[in-house]
């Protein structure tokens, strides 16, 4: 038993002095004044000297330089043509809701009172191609509108569908 305990207690020592610190054994770089460095100052070396020197020339008098070719007027009148132009504009592609197509005249007729009176702002167009009536309602831009339009009369217009059509542009703006 006592062998063993020897032999523990030399194993120790041996263990003990195979992990101790190496700091300061000669693994640090040396500057060139002999001073040992442990790698994290920062060198400070004056690089100006390598950078490439330019003369500033005297200060030049600012002119003011006039514009030769004005374009204001060509554009003023490009832009009225488009105005005058877009004004004639009537019609769009958008959609419009579809909410009734069917024969039955009264059933279309209530059913547009009714709709008038839950959205008074959307315009509503009734037509008859015998024998069906096909009333649409509204003149939207995207199907976005469309659908907010629809959401309110969903309780009254169960079937309604958005569908493309050609719109009227309102030109009250």
């Amino acid at each position: 038993m006592n062998k063993i305990i020897t032999l523990f207690l030399v194993l120790a020592v041996v263990l003990s002095t195979a992990c101790a610190s190496s700091a300061g054994k000669g693994t640090g770089r040396t500057d060139n004044g002999g001073s040992r460095t442990t790698g994290k100052e920062k060198v400070n070396e004056d690089l100006s000297v390598y950078r490439p020197k330019y003369s500033v020339p005297d200060a030049a008098p600012v002119t003011r330089v006039e514009p030769t070719h004005h374009v204001n007027d060509k554009v003023a009148v490009l832009m009225d043509t488009v105005a005058s132009v877009n004004k004639n504009i009537k019609y769009a592609q958008g959609y419009r809701i579809l909410a009734y197509n069917g024969s039955e005249r009264q059933k279309v007729m209530n059913l547009r009172k009714s709709i008038i009176s839950r959205v008074p702002e959307v315009k509503d167009y009734l037509t008859y191609q015998q024998p069906n009536f096909r009333l649409k309602i509204g003149d939207f831009f995207s199907r976005v509108e469309a659908q907010q339009v629809l959401n309110q009369l969903s309780d009254l217009i169960p079937n309604a569908q958005i569908v493309q059509d050609q719109i009227n542009i309102d030109k009250s703006y």
